[in-house]
């Protein structure tokens, strides 16, 4: 990838919070507090986290809960905005009591780790952030500390001593042989004059890493938010050639590290992915590091590569943790623009939003999907959460552009009141969807890679807004095949008011499809073994299985060319064979549906209603049907349940449209559910954060041939809880 684009896509992408002046040395100002390293934490009582697993007949391990706790599945989180500017004992309570009563039960700590640190300085400050911790856990609330695992900032670093002239064989080194390494001026979030180096996760860093991440676990803290875990494209790309990186590689894998761009190479291919590996595998000592100290000790990534194209470029695949034990995601999902949020962004725009917090929440599997939820104003703010709640992830909620403060105190105190009261509906239910979409990260890495990374839809900066996610034409998603065809899907799922759930590629296990009634799998070029005999036997016990794309499973799971498709007796063609434009054929007791072309890439930039009713009838047909609505097609739809309740969130979107002002455009519509055999309608109640207490209020409805009826007005987001007897 050209350096100049990659440089404006990560400039664009992967932020920090730069909370102390430029050269402080002191750890949080407070080490006159007399905390010691060893000191110990004001005790809270332990949540279980059930660790227990159990073999499959597939030979996989099914997690249980995956070792999260109840806090940090139902965790309401916030920055401890100030803590940065010296505060006094008295402040830190302020700090605390204000989030407290804003509603917050995670605090997210961030001072002085970015920076270059000597272990005096260091261990000055975890010895404050013990005592930070204490005062914390004494309020109630748990908290985790901001690390960065791979870069670290040196103030003054460009004329003065740095981390890199100290440690220059650290650095990860471009397929150029470049380190990556640069001064300020290049990205907004390192000071003129300073120095920002990133490390191989392969070389001695790596140790110094862990055993400084043991000291923080020491403190009491509940747990870890390591940031930029990744091969930073800004300034150097296709990192890391370094002679740690290299032999990392070969020891993985017995080849040696490709030494130029060519993805025709199977060694090129196979190193793109050994990047995806070899990221998750620091992660995953991160996290057992932590859990050495204590085990009660969880770990939350911050992870900026979403479901498009940066995870090809910078090595980061969030879906590889899906089923590890105790390690997590904090998605820093972002936002149209960093100057305005979302109030310009167009009704694709909302798409791709959506398809990102479903592609968070399906990549962190069972365990806690921890987002960022983004706003300027209450307004758009609202719209924003309410797209993370209804797709059941953890708000994280923080003003554009920076990610210390919220949008304002009586909006995070009014939504995370309705949070609170509502967490485990919204977060410990399961879902009601029959519906599945397939992300492939494969086909992702593999099926036409081109510039760009699909991050949002218009490149088109509207007027009167400073700063929009990219202007060029190259990083629309319009621009992608295969995240086109996906990302027409969720569109067309979101349009058709169909629920559906995204599973993820790295980890897919035959267990992932019980319940579901009908696979989609767009484009689907690039397809292991394992997932087609996973798929096979899916459709041949009754399942439906839609796959769209010229050339369905040509290629490996590495993107090895195929003498002829891995699903050829379930498409009943060959890759020699002229390719049918539509098939449509039983398969033991299911169907296999194909279409040559690629309608849904076509339906994210037309709207074209000749797609929806090709694609629409076959989703209907195959899926059990539990709800329908005649909303508009702008109105979102997810459906879950949780004990003796049916649970449906909404959220409107109808008032959004650029280029006219962000507003809120109240909607009403029709709602139709089926009652579930052998039972009765108990009572349909409502609760949104729209409203002035999160209370479930009672709705009229009428009941008729197995199926209730009633209307509702939605405002921006709404939850409907159909309760059976």
């Amino acid at each position: 990838m050209d350096s100049d684009l990659a440089r404006r896509i990560l400039q664009r992408r992967v932020s920090r919070r730069r909370l102390l002046a430029a050269g402080s040395t002191g750890a949080l100002g407070i080490v006159t507090l007399g905390c010691t390293l060893g000191a110990p934490p004001g005790p809270l009582t332990p949540t279980p986290r059930p660790r227990r697993v159990s073999d499959q007949a597939d030979g996989t391990t099914d997690y249980i809960k995956t070792g999260m706790s109840d806090w940090s599945r139902n965790a309401r989180l916030a920055d401890a905005t100030g803590l940065s500017q010296d505060p006094s004992v008295e402040e830190m309570e302020q700090i605390i009591t204000t989030l407290r009563a804003q509603n917050v039960s995670v605090i997210e700590a961030d001072t002085v780790l970015s920076d270059w640190l000597t272990d005096q300085e260091f261990n000055a400050m975890v010895g404050a952030a013990t005592q930070f911790n204490r005062m914390v856990h004494a309020a109630g609330m748990r908290i985790v500390w901001y690390y960065p695992s791979l870069e670290v900032i040196s103030p003054g670093g460009e004329y003065g001593p740095s981390f890199f002239k100290a440690y220059p064989d650290w650095a990860q080194l471009s397929i150029d042989g470049e380190p990556n390494v640069f001064h300020g001026g290049v990205v907004f979030w390192v000071d003129p004059g300073n120095e920002s180096v990133w490390l191989s996760p392969n070389g001695p860093w790596r140790e110094f890493y862990l055993n400084r991440v043991k000291k923080l676990a020491a403190t009491g803290a509940d747990g870890l938010w390591p940031d930029v875990p990744l091969y930073f494209a800004g300034v150097a790309s296709w990192c890391d050639h370094s002679p740690w990186g290299k032999e990392a590689f070969r020891r993985a894998t017995g080849l040696d590290v490709p030494p130029a761009e060519d993805w025709s190479e199977r060694s090129w291919r196979r190193w793109i992915v050994w990047r995806h590996e070899n990221l998750n595998q620091f992660l995953l000592d991160i996290a057992e590091a932590g859990r050495s100290v204590n085990p009660e000790f969880e770990t939350f990534v911050e992870t900026v590569t979403m479901d498009y194209v940066d995870a090809t470029i910078i090595g980061l695949d969030g879906a590889y943790l899906r089923l590890a034990d105790g390690v997590t995601h904090a998605w820093e999902v972002d936002v149209v623009s960093e100057s305005d949020g979302m109030r310009n962004a167009t009704d694709d725009d909302w798409i791709c939003l959506i398809s990102m917090y479903k592609y968070a929440r399906a990549a962190s599997g069972q365990k806690p999907a921890w987002a960022f939820s983004y706003g300027l104003h209450d307004d758009d703010a609202a719209q924003v959460m309410g797209e993370v709640l209804a797709t059941g992830c953890n708000p994280y909620e923080v003003k554009t552009p920076e990610k210390t403060a919220g949008v304002s105190a009586p909006f995070r105190t009014r939504w995370y009141g309705f949070v609170k009261a509502h967490s485990d509906r919204l977060f410990e239910s399961t879902t009601a969807a029959k519906v599945a979409l397939y992300h492939s990260s494969s086909c992702r890495d593999f099926d036409q890679p081109v510039e760009g990374t699909g991050l949002f839809a218009s490149t088109v900066k509207p007027p009167g807004v400073e700063r929009w996610w990219s202007e060029v034409p190259a990083e629309s998603c319009y621009t992608k095949q295969w995240l086109g065809e996906y990302r027409g899907m969720v569109k067309l799922l979101v349009h058709g008011h169909v629920p559906f759930d995204v599973l993820t590629s790295p980890t897919f296990r035959a267990a992932d499809l019980e319940g579901y009634e009908v696979f989609i799998a767009p484009d689907w070029q690039s397809v292991s073994d394992g997932e087609a005999a996973i798929v096979r036997a899916f459709v041949e016990r009754g399942g439906t299985l839609l796959i769209t794309g010229p050339n369905p499973s040509r290629r490996n799971g590495y993107g090895d060319p195929r003498g002829d498709y891995a699903l050829a007796d379930l498409l009943d063609f060959h890759r020699d064979d002229r390719t049918p434009q539509r098939t449509n054929r039983r398969v033991g007791a299911g169907r296999v549906v194909h279409f040559a072309d690629l309608p849904a890439w076509e339906y994210l930039r037309q709207t074209t209603a000749a797609v929806a009713e090709r694609l629409l009838p076959v989703l209907r047909g195959g899926a059990t049907t539990m709800v329908e609505t005649d909303a508009d097609r702008r109105v979102h739809l997810e459906a879950r349940r949780w004990r003796e309740e049916s649970l449906l969130h909404f959220t409107n979107l109808t008032g959004v449209r650029s280029p006219q002002a962000f507003r809120v455009t109240p909607t009403q519509f029709t709602v139709r559910a089926a009652i579930p055999p052998e039972r009765m309608v108990g009572a349909v109640r409502v609760a949104s954060p729209d409203q002035s207490g999160p209370e479930l209020l009672e709705l009229d409805f009428d009941e008729k041939d197995g199926w209730i009826q009633f209307p509702l007005t939605v405002q921006q987001y709404t939850m409907v809880v159909l309760q059976w007897t």
